[in-house]
């Protein structure tokens, strides 16, 4: 045991985690945060944003890029809230980020003095937009709470999590232990007799539909396996995006997908909520559903499947590759996939300028190059129409959809590669909304690549006025700046494109600057994709 501060002895213990960089801002309830992680050196980098919201969308992207937990640190009260976005996308995309928050003096807290930042129980609200939320309330109880955040964290499905430590407690000095991490439980032991029967049932079925999520992603090489022993479509859901190549016979999108749901009769659904899948979609009595989940809650939440697996994806994968194995060969689908998307093409080419925009992205970003995507025209048709050939190179908010996440974001997730190429697309409502975090991209040396598609406008919002609401705009023309001087007098550099061609050109010249830079694409209103991602209902409902 040795005498430090409750600040020393969480900076202490973040280290133990393996925790090597931390986004935050400084104040005053995080002072011997502060004063500990610079006591520290260079062995925990920190990366000070010019808003919260910036700092916990990097978090949120460090998390995505590298798998490792993303943490970040704000004041309490307004900067909690601020961070609260990002909370919230990391929740919705089961990503590691690691919510640190000062806190008003331990005496103080839920007396209702009015102190600098209180707010009615701050615990609470971080408990509904994390896993698990607690305090420390004391130098010694530090390291332990930092230690059952990271196993909470880790534990079966990972989601977020939050911990706050007063200012008292962080500038208070005690002698203090720092306890080795915790281990984390076991994944639950595989049912074999489940898998014997999800594998009669795979075998049995004439038209099967494999469906991925973003709870998959430990087990590409078991979903590759997987496609070459049963040969049944792979549709791939937003967050499953680059689980197996979509050079891949049997890769399929979403829309795909939901052609072959009409007629399917089992979906074998492996990390996945499946929505809109099943909501949406619909079932009937005519289709089967096994679901293998880390989450037990997840299982039976949107209807009853046949078979339910609680199981790490990896390892019940591996379980069915071996009885399928022993099948052998089944009738090829490769045809009928590629019919499929060739029929799908012609209905996504019939969104000329996105499509032409998507190609020249395509055409840019090296296959190794990660893309984080954005709520705006181009940003939505990535979902079905850009081709993404290796996991891990492609960045979404899942159901959350946070306007604005996609720039701070790409800085996190740069922060997490350096060497790799990180591009950015964004609106300019969207890019305006974490515009100063251009501040920290000069400063931080993070060169990330941001294309803005600017058309004056909440594009999306205004088009449907105008579809839906008989023209009736309002409160969707925006005033912006010319982007390219914005960027020069950040210290970035500043490109315009005005053609798919020009754009290429523009992200070539930009990877290989080492300056982050804004490629200005001035555009025009865009055709409705929306038929392409709210999709009908394809079979009744089960009753």
């Amino acid at each position: 045991m040795a005498r430090m501060t409750g600040g020393q002895a969480v900076v202490k213990a973040l280290r133990k985690h393996g925790v090597d960089t931390i986004f935050a801002l400084p104040g005053v309830q995080l002072d011997g945060l502060f004063s500990a992680l610079h006591d520290e050196g260079n062995a925990i980098r920190v990366i000070h944003t010019r808003h919260e919201q910036g700092a916990a969308y990097m978090a949120f992207g460090y998390a995505r890029a590298s798998g490792r937990p993303g943490v970040y640190a704000v004041v309490p009260g307004p900067g909690v809230l601020n961070s609260t976005a990002a909370l919230c996308t990391a929740y919705a995309c089961n990503a590691p980020v690691v919510c640190l928050s000062g806190q008003i003096p331990s005496t103080h807290i839920g007396r209702g003095h009015g102190l600098l930042h209180e707010i009615p129980d701050q615990l609470a609200i971080l408990r509904g937009l994390t896993k698990w939320a607690g305090r420390a309330m004391h130098p010694v109880e530090a390291p332990i709470m930092v230690n059952e955040a990271f196993r909470q964290m880790g534990a079966g499905r990972v989601r977020p999590v939050a911990l706050e430590v007063p200012m008292d407690v962080l500038l208070a000095e005690a002698e203090v232990e720092i306890p080795d991490p915790f281990a984390s439980p076991p994944p639950p032991p595989l049912d074999n007799e489940l898998i014997d029967k999800a594998a009669k049932l795979l075998l049995a079925a004439k038209r099967p539909l494999v469906c991925v999520g973003g709870g998959a992603f430990g087990a590409v090489a078991e979903i590759a396996k997987l496609a070459e022993l049963y040969g049944a479509p792979i549709m791939m859901t937003r967050n499953g995006i680059g689980l197996i190549p979509d050079t891949h016979p049997l890769a399929l999108r979403e829309p795909e997908g939901h052609r072959l749901w009409a007629d399917a009769d089992l979906v074998l659904a492996v990390g996945t909520r499946l929505t809109p899948m099943v909501p949406s979609w619909g079932l009937d009595d005519a289709i089967k559903i096994i679901r293998i989940d880390i989450d037990p809650e997840e299982i039976a939440r949107v209807a009853r499947p046949a078979i339910g697996i609680v199981a790490d994806a990896k390892a019940a994968l591996a379980a069915l590759n071996a009885r399928l194995a022993q099948a052998g060969p089944r009738p090829s689908r490769v045809a009928e996939v590629a019919e499929l998307k060739a029929t799908l093409k012609r209905e996504y080419d019939k969104l000329g300028p996105q499509m032409a925009w998507l190609k020249a992205l395509r055409a840019g970003i090296p296959e190794h190059g990660i893309l984080v995507d954005e709520l705006t025209q181009v940003g939505y048709c990535t979902r079905f129409a850009f081709p993404v050939t290796r996991p891990g190179t492609y960045i979404t908010t899942g159901y959350q959809g946070t306007l604005g996440y996609g720039f701070a974001t790409a800085l996190g997730v740069k922060a997490a590669k350096p060497d790799t190429p990180v591009v950015s697309i964004a609106g300019d409502g969207g890019f305006m909304y974490n515009v100063q975090e251009l501040s920290t991209a000069v400063q931080q040396r993070l060169n990330v690549v941001t294309v803005i598609f600017n058309d004056g406008a909440f594009g999306n919002v205004q088009r449907m006025q105008k579809e839906l609401y008989g023209g009736r705009v309002i409160a969707t023309k925006l005033h912006n700046p010319d982007f390219v001087k914005l960027a020069e007098n950040f210290g970035a550099q500043g490109l315009r494109a005005d053609t798919p061609e020009a754009l290429t050109a523009a992200i070539k010249q930009a990877l290989d600057s080492p300056l982050p830079t804004l490629i200005e694409v001035p555009v025009g209103e865009m055709p409705d994709p929306w038929h392409l991602l709210q999709l009908p209902r394809a079979r009744k409902r089960k009753p």
